[in-house]
């Protein structure tokens, strides 16, 4: 079980090893509230998904399996959509079409796909926890990096008098703007994703 739970963090990230659903890491990891709004989103529906996916998988017939995985995932979506647009408008209009999209995050039909079918709600719980975490994990470095460097700032929630921006000396008056861009988060990742395989490698060597 242990297992199940933390491969999607480290063995197996869905960002740096699988290397899916990075459309909505392209676009939303300019501001770190973006990410943490977005992760919170995809942990809620893959979870969800997983879990009546594990308890259905005897009951969806085969043929019609893929389109009722995304019922399944469009309803999870749904509530994410209502609930942001009611309790965090100015995130929901921030993230904007990327909410819905979550749809067709490959990520979660991935997981509904290749595991959640296959095992028991328990394993399916782990495995979209452990993918969940991994996923925010990932996002959360991708755009405190893009962040930091693009606009000189890290972007959280207010709270009281705090605006919620913390501005950092030097890169907040000039900041490198090409991390702000696509382009930007492209380099990111990639250079992460270097850092990852190598570190990979290394570790392997040495054992």
């Amino acid at each position: 079980m242990l297992k199940e739970f933390t491969k999607g963090i480290f063995k197996e990230n869905p960002i740096f090893v699988i290397v899916l659903g990075l459309c909505p890491v392209l676009a939303v990891s300019t501001k770190v509230i973006n990410a943490i709004g977005m992760s919170a989103g995809v942990i809620f529906v893959l979870l969800g998904s997983n879990i009546f996916v594990s308890m259905l998988k005897n009951y969806i017939p085969d043929k019609v399996r893929i389109p009722a995985y995304i019922v399944i995932i469009a309803s999870f979506v749904t509530i994410v959509q209502m609930v942001m647009e009611a309790y965090a408008p100015s995130l929901y209009k921030s993230l904007g079409v990327y909410v819905p999209l979550i749809v067709v995050n490959c990520i979660i039909l991935g997981r509904a796909e290749a595991f959640a079918k296959k095992n028991t709600i328990k394993a399916s719980i782990l495995d979209a926890l452990g993918m969940g975490i991994g996923f925010t994990l990932a996002l959360l470095l991708i755009s405190l990096i893009r962040e930091v460097l693009g606009a000189g700032t890290i972007t959280i929630f207010p709270i009281g008098s705090f605006s919620g921006v913390i501005k950092i000396p030097v890169l907040v008056d000039e900041p490198i703007r090409v991390f702000g861009l696509s382009a930007g988060a492209l380099l990111v990742i990639g250079f992460l994703k270097a850092f990852f395989n190598w570190y990979s490698e290394f570790k392997g060597a040495r054992s």
